[in-house]
Protein backbone atom coordinates (compact mmCIF):
# COMPACT_ATOMS: atom_id res chain seq x y z
CA UNK A 1 0.00 0.00 0.00
CA UNK A 2 1.67 3.42 -1.27
CA UNK A 3 2.01 5.81 1.62
CA UNK A 4 -0.24 9.23 1.83
CA UNK A 5 0.59 12.19 0.45
CA UNK A 6 -0.13 14.87 2.75
CA UNK A 7 0.54 18.95 1.58
CA UNK A 8 0.39 21.56 3.41
CA UNK A 9 -0.86 24.19 0.82
CA UNK A 10 -1.02 28.21 0.81
CA UNK A 11 -2.81 30.85 -1.41
CA UNK A 12 -2.14 34.57 -1.22
CA UNK A 13 -2.37 35.29 -4.65
CA UNK A 14 -4.67 38.38 -3.85
CA UNK A 15 -7.35 39.12 -0.98
CA UNK A 16 -7.72 36.13 0.80
CA UNK A 17 -5.24 34.78 3.20
CA UNK A 18 -5.33 30.87 2.96
CA UNK A 19 -3.72 27.68 4.19
CA UNK A 20 -4.98 23.98 3.65
CA UNK A 21 -3.92 20.59 4.10
CA UNK A 22 -5.13 18.21 1.63
CA UNK A 23 -4.16 14.27 1.70
CA UNK A 24 -4.11 12.55 -1.98
CA UNK A 25 -5.35 15.27 -3.54
CA UNK A 26 -8.71 15.36 -2.74
CA UNK A 27 -8.86 14.83 1.00
CA UNK A 28 -9.66 18.19 2.33
CA UNK A 29 -7.68 17.74 6.55
CA UNK A 30 -8.31 21.74 7.20
CA UNK A 31 -8.94 24.65 4.76
CA UNK A 32 -8.27 28.32 6.89
CA UNK A 33 -9.46 31.28 4.28
CA UNK A 34 -9.51 34.70 5.62
CA UNK A 35 -10.90 37.25 3.56
CA UNK A 36 -10.16 41.36 3.13
CA UNK A 37 -13.05 42.16 1.66
CA UNK A 38 -14.29 44.22 4.33
CA UNK A 39 -11.08 46.25 4.24
CA UNK A 40 -10.92 46.76 0.23
CA UNK A 41 -14.98 47.51 0.12
CA UNK A 42 -14.62 51.26 0.53
CA UNK A 43 -11.73 51.45 -2.24
CA UNK A 44 -13.92 49.61 -4.24
CA UNK A 45 -11.46 47.01 -5.31
CA UNK A 46 -8.57 45.21 -4.02
CA UNK A 47 -5.74 47.78 -2.90
CA UNK A 48 -1.99 45.91 -3.39
CA UNK A 49 -0.61 47.12 -0.52
CA UNK A 50 -3.41 47.03 1.77
CA UNK A 51 -3.81 42.94 0.85
CA UNK A 52 0.04 42.84 1.43
CA UNK A 53 -0.25 44.05 4.63
CA UNK A 54 -2.82 42.23 5.68
CA UNK A 55 -1.19 38.92 4.60
CA UNK A 56 2.06 39.43 6.56
CA UNK A 57 -0.51 40.07 9.50
CA UNK A 58 -2.50 37.23 9.23
CA UNK A 59 -0.20 34.28 7.28
CA UNK A 60 1.43 32.74 10.59
CA UNK A 61 -1.85 32.10 11.79
CA UNK A 62 -3.45 30.98 9.06
CA UNK A 63 -0.64 27.86 9.04
CA UNK A 64 -1.24 27.13 12.49
CA UNK A 65 -4.75 26.88 12.38
CA UNK A 66 -4.61 24.91 9.32
CA UNK A 67 -2.44 22.28 10.88
CA UNK A 68 -4.07 22.69 13.96
CA UNK A 69 -7.56 21.59 12.62
CA UNK A 70 -5.88 19.15 10.77
CA UNK A 71 -4.63 17.59 13.73
CA UNK A 72 -0.98 17.41 12.37
CA UNK A 73 2.43 18.34 13.30
CA UNK A 74 4.83 19.48 11.12
CA UNK A 75 6.72 15.95 10.90
CA UNK A 76 3.48 14.21 9.63
CA UNK A 77 3.83 16.48 6.07
CA UNK A 78 5.07 15.29 2.89
CA UNK A 79 5.23 18.31 1.06
CA UNK A 80 4.43 22.50 1.15
CA UNK A 81 2.37 23.97 -2.09
CA UNK A 82 2.06 27.34 -2.49
CA UNK A 83 0.99 29.79 -5.43
CA UNK A 84 3.59 30.48 -7.54
CA UNK A 85 1.42 33.07 -9.81
CA UNK A 86 -0.10 34.51 -10.99
CA UNK A 87 -1.06 37.08 -8.78
CA UNK A 88 -0.57 40.20 -7.07
CA UNK A 89 3.48 40.32 -6.65
CA UNK A 90 3.71 41.75 -3.54
CA UNK A 91 0.95 39.86 -1.94
CA UNK A 92 2.53 36.25 -3.38
CA UNK A 93 5.44 37.31 -2.01
CA UNK A 94 4.04 36.66 1.73
CA UNK A 95 3.04 33.37 0.92
CA UNK A 96 5.92 32.49 -1.01
CA UNK A 97 8.70 33.49 1.71
CA UNK A 98 6.12 31.35 4.25
CA UNK A 99 6.10 28.43 2.65
CA UNK A 100 9.83 28.89 1.90
CA UNK A 101 10.57 28.86 5.88
CA UNK A 102 8.62 26.23 6.56
CA UNK A 103 9.91 24.17 4.35
CA UNK A 104 13.63 25.12 5.24
CA UNK A 105 12.55 24.83 8.54
CA UNK A 106 10.96 21.18 8.43
CA UNK A 107 13.23 20.02 5.48
CA UNK A 108 10.20 19.43 2.88
CA UNK A 109 10.00 19.87 -0.66
CA UNK A 110 8.56 23.08 -1.91
CA UNK A 111 5.98 22.92 -4.81
CA UNK A 112 5.00 25.66 -6.70
CA UNK A 113 1.80 26.11 -8.15
CA UNK A 114 -0.17 27.55 -11.01
CA UNK A 115 -3.31 29.69 -9.12
CA UNK A 116 -4.89 28.92 -12.57
CA UNK A 117 -4.05 25.29 -12.17
CA UNK A 118 -5.57 25.55 -8.75
CA UNK A 119 -9.36 26.77 -9.76
CA UNK A 120 -9.57 24.00 -11.83
CA UNK A 121 -8.20 21.37 -9.77
CA UNK A 122 -10.92 22.52 -7.20
CA UNK A 123 -13.09 20.11 -8.73
CA UNK A 124 -11.05 17.11 -8.05
CA UNK A 125 -11.85 18.00 -4.57
CA UNK A 126 -15.31 16.30 -5.31
CA UNK A 127 -14.46 13.77 -7.48
CA UNK A 128 -11.81 12.01 -9.60
CA UNK A 129 -11.13 14.89 -12.88
CA UNK A 130 -12.01 13.10 -16.43
CA UNK A 131 -10.08 12.81 -19.48
CA UNK A 132 -10.36 14.63 -22.06
CA UNK A 133 -11.85 17.51 -20.50
CA UNK A 134 -12.37 21.64 -21.34
CA UNK A 135 -12.21 23.86 -18.44
CA UNK A 136 -13.84 27.17 -18.70
CA UNK A 137 -11.72 29.22 -16.34
CA UNK A 138 -14.06 32.50 -15.20
CA UNK A 139 -12.42 35.01 -12.83
CA UNK A 140 -11.72 38.33 -11.49
CA UNK A 141 -8.33 38.41 -13.80
CA UNK A 142 -8.88 35.28 -16.31
CA UNK A 143 -11.26 34.13 -18.97
CA UNK A 144 -10.24 31.46 -20.77
CA UNK A 145 -11.04 27.66 -22.72
CA UNK A 146 -8.38 25.10 -21.51
CA UNK A 147 -8.01 21.40 -23.00
CA UNK A 148 -6.60 18.74 -21.11
CA UNK A 149 -5.49 15.84 -22.20
CA UNK A 150 -4.62 14.29 -19.27
CA UNK A 151 -3.25 15.66 -15.18
CA UNK A 152 -0.97 19.09 -15.33
CA UNK A 153 -1.58 18.87 -19.89
CA UNK A 154 -2.70 22.75 -20.56
CA UNK A 155 -3.50 23.83 -23.81
CA UNK A 156 -5.07 27.27 -24.20
CA UNK A 157 -7.68 27.69 -26.52
CA UNK A 158 -9.38 30.59 -26.52
CA UNK A 159 -9.26 33.59 -23.93
CA UNK A 160 -10.12 36.78 -23.13
CA UNK A 161 -8.95 39.75 -25.70
CA UNK A 162 -9.38 42.62 -22.85
CA UNK A 163 -11.51 42.65 -20.00
CA UNK A 164 -11.60 39.18 -17.74
CA UNK A 165 -15.50 38.56 -17.27
CA UNK A 166 -15.22 39.29 -13.63
CA UNK A 167 -13.18 42.28 -14.05
CA UNK A 168 -16.65 43.27 -16.34
CA UNK A 169 -18.64 42.40 -13.11
CA UNK A 170 -17.06 44.35 -10.82
CA UNK A 171 -17.08 47.42 -13.10
CA UNK A 172 -20.64 47.42 -14.25
CA UNK A 173 -21.60 46.98 -9.93
CA UNK A 174 -19.59 49.62 -10.13
CA UNK A 175 -21.42 52.33 -12.43
CA UNK A 176 -24.87 50.86 -10.79
CA UNK A 177 -23.84 51.83 -7.52
CA UNK A 178 -23.20 48.38 -6.08
CA UNK A 179 -20.51 47.88 -3.34
CA UNK A 180 -17.32 45.35 -3.66
CA UNK A 181 -17.34 43.16 -5.25
CA UNK A 182 -20.20 43.14 -7.65
CA UNK A 183 -20.51 39.93 -8.94
CA UNK A 184 -22.78 38.51 -6.32
CA UNK A 185 -24.45 41.73 -6.04
CA UNK A 186 -25.54 41.41 -9.94
CA UNK A 187 -26.33 38.34 -9.63
CA UNK A 188 -28.98 38.81 -7.08
CA UNK A 189 -30.45 41.66 -8.32
CA UNK A 190 -30.63 39.81 -12.02
CA UNK A 191 -32.66 37.25 -10.04
CA UNK A 192 -35.74 40.11 -10.19
CA UNK A 193 -35.01 41.69 -13.40
CA UNK A 194 -35.44 40.93 -17.24
CA UNK A 195 -33.18 40.82 -20.72
CA UNK A 196 -34.73 44.09 -21.42
CA UNK A 197 -31.96 46.02 -22.98
CA UNK A 198 -30.01 43.32 -25.31
CA UNK A 199 -27.15 44.02 -24.81
CA UNK A 200 -24.11 43.09 -27.46
CA UNK A 201 -22.59 39.43 -27.16
CA UNK A 202 -18.46 40.04 -27.96
CA UNK A 203 -17.44 37.87 -30.52
CA UNK A 204 -20.41 35.70 -30.65
CA UNK A 205 -20.29 35.74 -34.79
CA UNK A 206 -17.01 34.91 -35.26
CA UNK A 207 -15.10 31.36 -35.53
CA UNK A 208 -13.11 31.96 -32.58
CA UNK A 209 -13.00 30.74 -28.92
CA UNK A 210 -11.82 34.56 -27.61
CA UNK A 211 -13.49 36.58 -25.75
CA UNK A 212 -14.40 40.13 -25.47
CA UNK A 213 -16.03 41.52 -22.78
CA UNK A 214 -14.82 45.57 -23.41
CA UNK A 215 -17.60 46.23 -25.65
CA UNK A 216 -20.17 45.25 -23.53
CA UNK A 217 -18.84 46.59 -20.33
CA UNK A 218 -19.30 49.90 -22.96
CA UNK A 219 -22.59 49.64 -23.56
CA UNK A 220 -23.96 49.26 -20.21
CA UNK A 221 -22.02 52.46 -19.10
CA UNK A 222 -23.41 54.44 -22.19
CA UNK A 223 -26.79 53.37 -21.63
CA UNK A 224 -26.92 54.52 -18.27
CA UNK A 225 -25.37 57.76 -18.50
CA UNK A 226 -27.84 58.33 -22.01
CA UNK A 227 -30.25 57.68 -19.71
CA UNK A 228 -28.95 59.86 -16.96
CA UNK A 229 -28.62 62.50 -19.53
CA UNK A 230 -32.42 62.02 -20.55
CA UNK A 231 -33.79 62.07 -17.26
CA UNK A 232 -35.28 58.63 -17.77
CA UNK A 233 -35.10 56.38 -14.66
CA UNK A 234 -33.14 53.25 -15.23
CA UNK A 235 -34.49 49.53 -13.30
CA UNK A 236 -31.17 48.14 -11.92
CA UNK A 237 -32.57 44.61 -12.08
CA UNK A 238 -33.09 45.01 -15.47
CA UNK A 239 -29.40 46.22 -16.04
CA UNK A 240 -28.27 43.63 -14.13
CA UNK A 241 -30.08 40.75 -15.89
CA UNK A 242 -29.42 41.99 -19.36
CA UNK A 243 -25.68 42.33 -18.66
CA UNK A 244 -25.40 39.07 -16.65
CA UNK A 245 -27.94 37.19 -19.71
CA UNK A 246 -25.01 38.74 -22.64
CA UNK A 247 -22.52 37.42 -20.47
CA UNK A 248 -23.94 33.89 -20.50
CA UNK A 249 -24.71 33.90 -24.07
CA UNK A 250 -21.03 34.26 -24.56
CA UNK A 251 -19.52 31.88 -22.38
CA UNK A 252 -22.13 29.04 -23.41
CA UNK A 253 -22.12 29.36 -26.91
CA UNK A 254 -18.06 29.28 -26.73
CA UNK A 255 -17.94 26.64 -24.30
CA UNK A 256 -20.25 24.20 -26.05
CA UNK A 257 -18.55 25.24 -29.47
CA UNK A 258 -15.33 24.09 -28.41
CA UNK A 259 -16.72 20.79 -26.77
CA UNK A 260 -17.77 20.23 -30.33
CA UNK A 261 -14.59 20.61 -31.75
CA UNK A 262 -12.46 18.93 -29.96
CA UNK A 263 -14.89 16.37 -29.45
CA UNK A 264 -15.19 16.14 -25.49
CA UNK A 265 -17.60 14.82 -23.02
CA UNK A 266 -16.13 16.29 -19.69
CA UNK A 267 -15.63 19.56 -18.76
CA UNK A 268 -15.25 21.84 -15.88
CA UNK A 269 -16.12 25.72 -14.92
CA UNK A 270 -13.65 26.98 -12.13
CA UNK A 271 -13.03 30.39 -10.82
CA UNK A 272 -14.92 33.34 -8.79
CA UNK A 273 -17.48 33.78 -11.22
CA UNK A 274 -18.73 29.75 -11.20
CA UNK A 275 -20.55 30.92 -8.67
CA UNK A 276 -22.56 32.92 -10.74
CA UNK A 277 -26.37 31.32 -10.36
CA UNK A 278 -27.29 31.79 -13.88
CA UNK A 279 -23.66 30.24 -15.27
CA UNK A 280 -24.33 27.44 -12.82
CA UNK A 281 -28.00 26.75 -13.79
CA UNK A 282 -27.18 27.18 -17.26
CA UNK A 283 -24.35 24.89 -17.86
CA UNK A 284 -26.50 21.75 -15.52
CA UNK A 285 -29.15 22.39 -18.01
CA UNK A 286 -27.27 22.21 -21.48
CA UNK A 287 -25.07 19.56 -20.42
CA UNK A 288 -27.63 17.67 -19.16
CA UNK A 289 -29.35 17.98 -22.52
CA UNK A 290 -25.85 16.87 -24.41
CA UNK A 291 -24.90 14.44 -22.43
CA UNK A 292 -22.00 16.29 -21.09
CA UNK A 293 -20.09 15.52 -18.00
CA UNK A 294 -19.94 19.05 -15.97
CA UNK A 295 -18.07 19.52 -12.86
CA UNK A 296 -18.71 22.72 -10.90
CA UNK A 297 -16.86 22.77 -7.42
CA UNK A 298 -19.30 24.15 -4.58
CA UNK A 299 -19.13 27.69 -4.22
CA UNK A 300 -16.69 27.93 -1.56
CA UNK A 301 -14.35 26.11 -3.57
CA UNK A 302 -14.95 28.79 -6.79
CA UNK A 303 -13.75 31.88 -4.85
CA UNK A 304 -9.25 31.32 -3.95
CA UNK A 305 -8.40 28.70 -0.99
CA UNK A 306 -5.80 26.74 -0.12
CA UNK A 307 -7.39 23.82 -0.71
CA UNK A 308 -7.20 24.03 -4.60
CA UNK A 309 -3.80 24.65 -4.24
CA UNK A 310 -3.49 21.30 -2.77
CA UNK A 311 -5.02 19.02 -5.11
CA UNK A 312 -2.48 20.70 -8.18
CA UNK A 313 0.06 20.01 -6.13
CA UNK A 314 -0.57 16.64 -5.40
CA UNK A 315 0.02 15.58 -9.18
CA UNK A 316 3.04 18.56 -9.56
CA UNK A 317 4.35 16.27 -6.72
CA UNK A 318 3.92 13.08 -8.29
CA UNK A 319 5.68 14.68 -11.60
CA UNK A 320 8.37 15.78 -9.01
CA UNK A 321 8.06 19.18 -10.35
CA UNK A 322 9.63 20.98 -7.45
CA UNK A 323 11.47 24.30 -6.06
CA UNK A 324 13.95 25.24 -4.16
CA UNK A 325 14.85 28.15 -2.24
CA UNK A 326 15.09 30.79 -4.73
CA UNK A 327 11.43 30.59 -5.93
CA UNK A 328 9.82 33.85 -6.40
CA UNK A 329 6.56 35.46 -7.53
CA UNK A 330 5.43 36.15 -11.09
CA UNK A 331 2.68 38.45 -10.85
CA UNK A 332 1.65 36.31 -14.72
CA UNK A 333 2.71 32.86 -15.77
CA UNK A 334 1.33 31.03 -18.68
CA UNK A 335 -0.66 28.12 -17.94
CA UNK A 336 0.80 26.11 -20.36
CA UNK A 337 4.53 26.42 -18.80
CA UNK A 338 2.91 24.00 -16.09
CA UNK A 339 2.39 21.49 -18.74
CA UNK A 340 3.66 17.95 -19.16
Amino acid sequence: MSKDITILAIETSCDETAASVIMNGSKILSNVVVSQIESHKRFGGVVPEVASRHHVEAITQVIEQALKDAELEPSDLTAVAVTEGPGLIGALLIGINAAKTFAFVHDLPLIPVHHIAGHIYAAQLEKPLEFPLISLVVSGGHTELIYMKDHMSFEIIGETRDDAVGEAFDKVARVIDLPYPGGPHIDKLAQSGKDTFNFPRGLMKEETFDFSFSGLKSAVINKLHNCKQKGIEVNKNDVAASFQASVSDVLTAKTFAALEKYDVKNLIIAGGVAGNSELRSRFTSMCNDKNINLQIPELKFCTDNAAMIGAAAYHLYEKNHLADLTLNGRNFIDIEEYAF
